[in-house]
C-alpha cells in the first residue's frame, strides 16, 4: 500500500486558509477601527467566567462608557464624516461575514 500526497492540493489548501484568515482579521480590525471613528466606540457589558478572566466591575464598566462618550464628542470629523466611517465599519463587517459563509459553502459543497 502506498501513501501518495498530492502536494499542490495541499499549498492550495493552505494558502487558501492563510489568505482568508488575514483577510477576515484585516476587516475586522478596520472595521473596529472605522467603528471607533464613527462615533460608536463598542463597550462590553461585564459578564460571570470562570477564575481564570478578570471581570471588570459595574463602576469600570461605566467609566469606559463615559470615555467612550466624551471621545465621541471630541470627535473632530464633521456628521458626514462620522457616518461615512460607520457605512465603512458595517461594509468590512459584511466582508468578514461574506468570507466566512463563502468559507463554508465551499466546505459544504465542495469545489
Amino acid at each position: 500500500m502506498v501513501i501518495e500526497i498530492n502536494w499542490l492540493a495541499f499549498f492550495q489548501v493552505f494558502a487558501a486558509a492563510l489568505i482568508g484568515a488575514a483577510a477576515i482579521v484585516t476587516f475586522y480590525a478596520l472595521g473596529l477601527r472605522l467603528l471607533v471613528r464613527g462615533g460608536r466606540a463598542p463597550v462590553v457589558s461585564p459578564a460571570e467566567f470562570t477564575d481564570a478572566i478578570t471581570v471588570i466591575t459595574e463602576k469600570d464598566l461605566k467609566r469606559a462608557a463615559k470615555q467612550a462618550a466624551k471621545a465621541a464628542k471630541q470627535s473632530p470629523l464633521t456628521e458626514r464624516q462620522k457616518l461615512l466611517a460607520l457605512v465603512g465599519a458595517y461594509g468590512c463587517f459584511a466582508l468578514c461575514g461574506l468570507a466566512v459563509l463563502s468559507g463554508i459553502v465551499i466546505i459544504v459543497v465542495g469545489h
